[in-house]
């Protein structure tokens, strides 16, 4: 079966959209299908390193991503049409899968299926106009809301399938009307094998809590701010924080301004280095807004899990990582804003670091019943190829987990300090 991918993005960018389609394509290879993928020829990160996936890439010309409004619309909007001539000149595919970098390139997805009888499944990474309208960058009900609305749910009423993220993305689609028939739950991965559990190496007697990651306009910070404002003072407290985002530079910020010193800033690490980098915690720390539940999944929850760290999720209790630790009781949850929750939290368990060694086990444990990446890639390939059935529709139900697992806002019970 000949099965082509539309993403402005591909290997060797080290973007997550790349890394899972990267993942995604050389797994379909494997499986015997031919495989291409439409992609620009600029990138959005870093080049990873690590052999060319076993697919055709199709480079379309594009004019170089840019930060900016102006300048990422012309970027968008160069791919747009350059990827439509090539995706309709090309050797007709059985099966069209489009991403969603940039916004409403399932309509190209759309076309090729009117024009040329392929099947088209949209692969919903971020769900618009509601992360834009979350974002700020549109006023909900206002023209471009309801414009980019319009094309993004023809796109989904007429594709043969949408696969989301989590039952949050699904639950988010269906109040946009989505038909539930059509929704796949497809969770993301990680590679159980390239990411595995190491030792963590400087002071046993700290307690690090590692961000690995953008920490953008979609996470919140507040909560995390507060927590570390009132632990200043406590030297067992380390943070990490690893990548970039306009929220990294406020929280550098605001500790600089509170005299709070337990922050540590390191750049990107490469992918064929995340191991050493998300063993550098005891936790791995995942933050989202109250605003962008279901419009976005955080996909580094799937790394930390890999490497057998529990996931500490600062976010909406109805989101896809709240779901996921409490089904496996692989971490802790704390609504946002929170702050004595959390400041709660952090003081138990570094009390009790035999509690986040356990909870690291499960982690590692729900990676490879479930998360794993041949796991991952199966579950898209049955899709794809027409033999998954029904789509899995039941809500994640949360579970109560007894003692630390339990949520500092569910009165979990916390130890009397005098």
């Amino acid at each position: 079966m000949k099965i082509v991918f539309i993403n402005q993005f591909f290997w060797p960018d080290s973007s997550a959209t790349s890394q899972q389609l990267t993942d995604l394509a050389t797994g379909l290879a494997g499986r015997g299908h031919e495989i291409a993928v439409i992609c620009g020829d600029g990138g959005y990160a870093a080049a990873a390193s690590g052999e060319k996936p076993p697919v055709e890439i199709l480079r379309v010309r594009s004019l170089p991503f840019a930060r900016g409004l102006v300048g990422r619309v012309l970027s968008y909007l160069s791919f747009y049409v350059s990827a439509f001539w090539r995706a309709l000149t090309m050797k007709r595919a059985d099966v069209v899968v489009s991403l969603t970098t940039p916004p409403l390139i399932s309509l190209l997805g759309s076309m090729v299926k009117i024009l040329r009888g392929s099947q088209h499944f949209i692969w919903e990474q971020d769900i618009y106009p509601d992360v834009a309208i979350s974002l700020n960058y549109f006023k909900a009900g206002g023209i471009a809301d309801r414009v980019v609305g319009l094309l993004a749910d023809f796109s989904r009423r007429h594709a043969d399938g949408i696969l989301a993220l989590g039952t949050c993305m699904r639950d988010r689609l269906m109040d946009r009307g989505v038909p539930a028939k059509k929704i796949h739950i497809t969770e993301n991965w990680a590679n159980g094998e390239a990411i595995l559990p190491m030792p963590r190496p400087g002071d046993p007697s700290r307690l690090v809590v590692l961000y690995s990651g953008n920490f953008g306009l979609a996470h919140d910070l507040d909560t995390l701010a507060g927590a570390m404002l009132r632990l200043k003072d406590d030297p067992r407290f380390h943070f990490i924080f690893v990548g970039s985002g306009d929220k990294r530079k406020q929280l550098a910020y605001f500790c600089a301004e509170n005299d709070i010193h337990s922050l540590e800033l390191r750049p990107y690490v490469a992918r064929d280095k995340l191991n050493e980098g998300l063993a550098v915690g005891d936790i791995g720390l995942v933050t989202q807004s109250d605003e962008c539940w279901g419009s976005v999944v955080p996909s580094k929850v799937y790394g930390i899990l890999a490497a057998g760290r529990p996931v500490l999720f600062i976010g909406p209790r109805r989101a896809t990582p709240a779901q996921t630790i409490a089904l496996h009781g692989c971490g802790w949850h704390v609504n946002c804003g929170d702050v004595e929750g959390l400041s709660e939290l952090l003081l138990d368990l570094a009390a009790n670091p035999e509690e986040v060694q356990a909870a690291g086990l499960r982690a590692r444990q729900a990676l490879m019943e479930h998360y794993d990446l041949p796991l991952g890639v199966a579950r898209i390939a049955r899709i794809l190829e027409g033999k998954h059935g029904k789509p899995v529709l039941q809500h994640l139900s949360p579970v109560s987990l007894e003692g630390f697992f339990k949520a500092p806002n569910q009165e979990r019970q916390l130890p009397r300090r005098d």
